[in-house]
């Protein structure tokens, strides 16, 4: 079967997680016997595409502009012309646009044109639906409900639910929540767990040096990788290092990029926190090798958060077997799911006594050596696993409705 891949972000050039994630599930079905293309941006380069093959996988790099670091109008404008840059690039090179599968990884939400030219051409269409937009923008306060820049965004999400004949959530939690945005509109809905393949290489080297440069080797790490933007409330974590300034061999590691980076460098700097250090993000291979070498890995998510989350850092410290140190939006259910698996500690962001009794609970944990390691490959056996992904998207192709969902979209 001939299968493409839509993603904002893919390997090497991205260090985002769910760009490793792709990566992993497209490898998975060329070792089943299929062929996969994966369509992504990629930067100002000379040609109207880029072509090059990563374990299999055949990458279609179209020029397009630039969609981070940069204004949130700019970036708007810039995303929505991703599918006419997409398209450009195909009919230029005159590629095969016909595929029996499109997997649409949202977000970005802006690949709806292009998904609609290959629905036209037969394709069946799974959407992987995980941060629900712009929903969550107007959680963050960054857009207003009923605003003309809300109804376009709006109008494109509903565009992408309409030609979609899966729409694939990432947890139980998120059906009637998807449900109550989308007004009762009867669309397709599963849930998809985010994945991850247990059976990475792991060089240790860069992680060791690391730690020596900052002479952080002898310390306790409690560790954050990631995106570091509005979503993620990291000033949460930032607080917790301050409250465990008493005990001088802990220390705080937190590396990623994102619109809040240079906010929080002000606030680490200004408050002179010594036991925290902040670095700019860093390649997949040398992300795993620093995970190698920390003690326990944390995530937050802002507590407006209306949908419930499950970050992909997650997956990344499971397969490192970190215990989990999580602050979560009420009801999101994967509190329940680390904490039952005995995996981590997650508790309601905002309880701020919760976090600290709850990595003090870890570290001494981790020091007495009393983390199950075997629960780490159970979990991610039973729920993450990237073999259980695979199998359920071509299982939803096999079953296939030849019709998507037509509801009209919401204006």
């Amino acid at each position: 079967m001939r299968i493409v891949i839509l993603a904002d972000a893919y390997l090497p050039h991205s260090t985002h997680n769910h760009a490793n994630m792709l990566h992993q599930l497209g490898h998975k079905f060329v070792l089943q016997g299929h062929e996969v293309v994966v369509i992504t941006p990629g930067g100002q380069h000379d040609k109207v595409m880029r072509q090059y093959e990563l374990d299999g996988v055949h990458v279609w790099q179209f020029r397009s502009r630039p969609t981070r670091g940069i204004s949130h109008i700019h970036r708007a404008i810039n995303e929505s012309l991703l599918s006419w840059f997409a398209f450009r690039a195909i009919k230029t090179m005159r590629l095969n646009p016909h595929f029996e599968l499109v997997v649409n990884y949202s977000p970005t939400i802006f690949f709806a044109p292009l998904v609609s030219w290959f629905r036209g051409k037969g394709a069946y269409v799974y959407l992987i639906l995980r941060d629900i937009f712009p929903q969550w923008a107007i959680d963050k306060g960054l857009i207003r409900k009923g605003s003309l820049i809300h109804r376009y965004f709006d109008f494109v999400a509903n565009w992408n639910y309409r030609l979609s004949n899966t729409i694939a959530v990432q947890s139980p939690a998120n059906i009637p929540v998807f449900e109550q945005l989308t007004q009762g509109k009867a669309y397709p809905v599963d849930v998809l767990y985010n994945w991850v393949d247990m059976h990475n290489t792991v060089d240790s080297g860069f992680g060791q040096s690391l730690l020596e440069r900052f002479q952080l080797e002898d310390k306790f790490i409690f560790f954050y990788g990631g995106n570091i933007g509005h979503a993620q409330d990291i000033p949460y974590i930032l607080e917790l290092a301050s409250s465990m300034i008493a005990y001088p061999d802990i220390h705080f590691l937190l590396i990623g990029q994102g619109d809040q980076f240079e906010h929080i460098q002000t606030q680490i700097t200004q408050r002179a926190m010594q036991n925290v250090t902040l670095l700019s993000s860093i390649n997949q291979v040398q992300y795993r090798s620093v995970l190698s070498q920390v003690d326990v890995g944390i995530f937050t998510l802002a507590g407006t958060h209306t949908a419930h989350n499950f970050p992909g850092k997650i997956l990344g410290y499971l397969t490192a077997e970190l215990p989990i140190l999580g602050a979560v939006n009420p009801g999101n259910d994967i509190a329940q799911l680390l904490n039952d698996a005995m995996v981590g500690k997650v508790s309601v962001i905002g309880n701020v006594q919760a976090f600290l009794e709850d990595a003090l609970s870890l570290y001494h944990a981790v020091k007495a050596h009393n983390i199950p390691q075997q629960a780490f490959t159970q979990l991610v056996n039973n729920v993450f696993s990237v073999d259980q992904a695979a199998m359920q998207i071509l299982n939803s192709y096999d079953g296939k409705d030849s019709t998507p969902h037509l509801a009209e979209p919401t204006t």
